[in-house]
């Protein structure tokens, strides 16, 4: 499974790109807004640090618009991926920006009925919510699962990869890896979190007493 980090902040990214650990880089515009940079240099700045896909949002509604928007964002770099809200506009941008060859990101969904629509339009990625599905008393996993099954009933006509968003916890994490999901988006927060295990620590606390008393050193 991919990891891309839910962000827009350059340095937070820099350090988990110097790690190896993650693939790809998602924004908004609100992760943008928060950095208080033009949207456009933000962006050609993740795009230099993480090679892999980059999915910046348009802000537009309508199809012309967000067409409109998608090529200035498509000028920036290579590995711009155009993120599109899930709606007849965004899905008719879809459709066209793919038929160019351009990947394109179809975020906010919340249904399987949702997720069948963005692989017809030819996403390159479909972004169910899973924590804002949780937020509302429905299993955000749930739906991860049912779109799953239903892409693997169509391998030679839905090439969708199903990017889980809205991750809250490593729970959200783990989940998605055991059911299959192509990607997991999540903010670095929950990637640090990942790696933490009280009896990792304990154990590593126990190492290092043992061997201060070897009063040894290694080179």
């Amino acid at each position: 499974m991919k990891f891309f980090a839910d962000t827009a902040d350059v340095a937070e990214i820099a350090e988990l790109a110097a790690t190896g650990l993650i693939d790809g880089v998602t924004t908004n515009p609100s992760l943008v807004a928060k950095t208080g940079r033009p949207f456009l240099d933000v962006i050609a700045e993740i795009c230099r640090l993480v090679p892999g896909p980059v999915s910046a949002e348009v802000t537009a509604t309508d199809h012309q618009g967000m067409l409109r928007e998608a090529g200035h964002l498509l000028e920036v770099a290579s590995n711009v991926c155009i993120k599109v809200p899930l709606t007849l506009d965004g899905l008719k941008a879809c459709r066209a920006l793919a038929d160019r060859g351009a990947k394109v990101n179809v975020t906010l969904c919340f249904s399987p009925a949702q997720a069948i629509l963005a692989a017809k339009a030819g996403a390159a990625f479909v972004s169910p919510f899973v924590g804002r599905l949780d937020d509302v008393g429905h299993e955000g996993m749930r739906l991860v699962a049912d779109i799953l099954e239903i892409y693997r009933n169509y391998p030679a006509t839905f090439r969708t990869e199903v990017l889980v968003a809205s991750i809250r916890h490593p729970g959200h994490v783990v989940e998605a890896a055991r059911l299959g999901a192509d990607v997991a988006t999540m903010p670095p927060s929950v990637i640090r979190q990942l790696v933490r295990h009280p009896l990792t620590d304990k154990g590593l606390e126990g190492f290092l007493a043992d061997w201060a008393k070897t009063g040894q050193r290694i080179g």
